[in-house]
């Protein structure tokens, strides 16, 4: 699973870093009702802040009989406990690893925003380099 896949499905919700129901169920390779059979029949495993489901306005004019759920990277963390076939393992990781490499970025983004040193810059770019090439190889292994 390709990182730049996954981290394309992340949306801003409500403030948080979400994945819309239907794009897990594409990254797993499952259909979008298997996903929400696995919220339904766990609920203990989602409490408030890991999956909730978007309003109208969210929705942007979807017309669907049910609004799509979203889930935070805490309830993708739990959906990977409950998902046991080996591609779902696989995909687990590819999105765990996705989840790391968004925060490293908006760490970097943010130390670099406060204008240190060229040095201190070109050593921030570095590191996001080699921790970019990492998950490249952890991912496709």
């Amino acid at each position: 699973m390709e990182i730049e896949k996954i981290e394309s499905k992340i949306i801003i919700v409500r403030e948080q870093k979400v994945i819309l129901d239907r794009d897990v169920a594409e990254i797993y390779g499952v259909e979008t009702k298997r996903i929400n059979e696995a919220v339904k029949n766990n609920p203990e495993r989602f409490p408030s802040g890991y999956v909730f489901e978007i309003d109208k306005n969210e929705g942007r004019g979807q017309h669907v009989k049910y609004m799509p759920k979203v889930f935070t990277e805490k309830g993708l963390y739990m959906l990977a406990t409950i998902l046991k076939s080996k591609i779902a393992i696989q995909t687990s990781i590819a999105i765990i690893e996705t989840f790391a490499k968004v925060k490293e970025l908006s760490n970097t983004i943010n130390e670099l925003s406060t204008n240190p040193p060229k040095e201190q810059q070109q050593s921030l770019m570095q590191y996001n380099i080699v921790i970019a090439r990492r998950n490249d190889v952890a991912i496709s292994m």
